[in-house]
């Protein structure tokens, strides 16, 4: 057997994973999987990638998009995980009287530098029509941010902080953090990214992975209450939560079948980007970073 390390954001999203390794689909292709739990998020995905820690990550597209694009060559996205964008919502603290929409926000709380709560932080400045804000304490995980935004001791402190709606849903149903706008991602919004390193040296390994997790999509296609029921058991989402993230998903049903779509996936992702101004350099540069490690074809 074969073993790949994959780390992963432990939130609703990484369901059809887990039914690929219940139904023995990595089994079947002589695949064992060492999953790896990353609460931080995308940034510390990408972390795991350069140290070569991990062979895959799954996460969000834009931070992915972005590494590539600044010029990091240990990073490799392999295909599209999720087609449809990411709800992203603006929170504060439920009592933050001081603060009740977007238009005076100056600290924003950030995971990780590079993640997708700081890039998506320059989305939404440039949707206000603001250059962008001024701070941004990195808070590494959820639990942080929430306690940053409610003013405790131990963090620092910040105006709002933006995460994924059903994730922060919780949050706002029990008057911990309040709602004060929300975004969705111009893109297709979870990529399948591996090192370079086991691109090179685990390549079939890497594809018959993707195989697996097609498998698994499939399966939660066609399995929505089982999926409503492992969310809800051991996610920490409600099942009525759960059920309603489940009509605004929609994973590629095509994964390892039809190449990654470069112009929806890497071309829109960089010009917004660049827009926002997360991205500086010439299109030109950028391009040849993304071309040279964003995969155009099938493993």
């Amino acid at each position: 057997m074969s073993t790949l390390k994959v780390a992963f954001i432990p939130e609703h999203f990484s369901t059809p994973l887990f039914f690929a390794e219940q139904q023995g689909y990595y089994k079947s292709r002589d695949l064992t999987i060492e999953f790896v739990k990353v609460p931080e998020g995308s940034g510390r995905l990408i972390n795991l990638l350069n140290a070569n820690e991990v062979d895959i990550a799954i996460g969000l597209t834009e931070a992915f998009v972005a590494d590539i694009a600044k010029g990091n060559e240990k990073v490799h996205i392999l295909d599209t995980y999720v087609k449809s964008p990411l709800l992203w919502a603006v929170s504060t603290g439920y009592n933050r009287d001081d603060i009740v929409d977007t238009t005076k926000l100056s600290k924003i709380g950030v995971s990780r530098i590079g993640s997708g709560s700081y890039i998506m932080s320059f989305v939404l400045a440039h949707q206000l029509g603001v250059p962008s804000f001024s701070e941004f304490p990195i808070l590494s995980n959820f639990k942080n941010l929430r306690d940053s935004v409610n003013l405790k001791e131990g963090v620092e402190g910040s105006d709002a902080f933006m995460w994924e709606y059903f994730t922060s849903k919780k949050y706002y149903d029990n008057k911990e953090i309040k709602k004060i706008d929300q975004i969705y991602t111009p893109w297709s919004s979870w990529v399948i990214s591996s090192s370079s390193t086991a691109l090179n040296e685990k390549s079939k390994q890497l594809k018959d992975f993707i195989s697996a997790v097609n498998e698994g999509i499939q399966y939660y296609n066609t399995h929505v209450d089982e999926a409503v029921e492992y969310i809800s058991t051991n996610l920490d989402y409600s099942a009525e939560d759960a059920r309603e993230w489940t009509k605004t998903v929609e994973f590629n049903k095509d994964l390892g079948e039809v190449p990654l779509d470069w112009e929806t996936i890497v071309v829109k992702t960089k010009d917004t980007l660049k827009l926002a101004g997360v991205l500086t350099d010439s299109d030109d540069v950028l391009l040849k970073r993304l071309d040279a490690n964003v995969q155009k074809t099938n493993l």
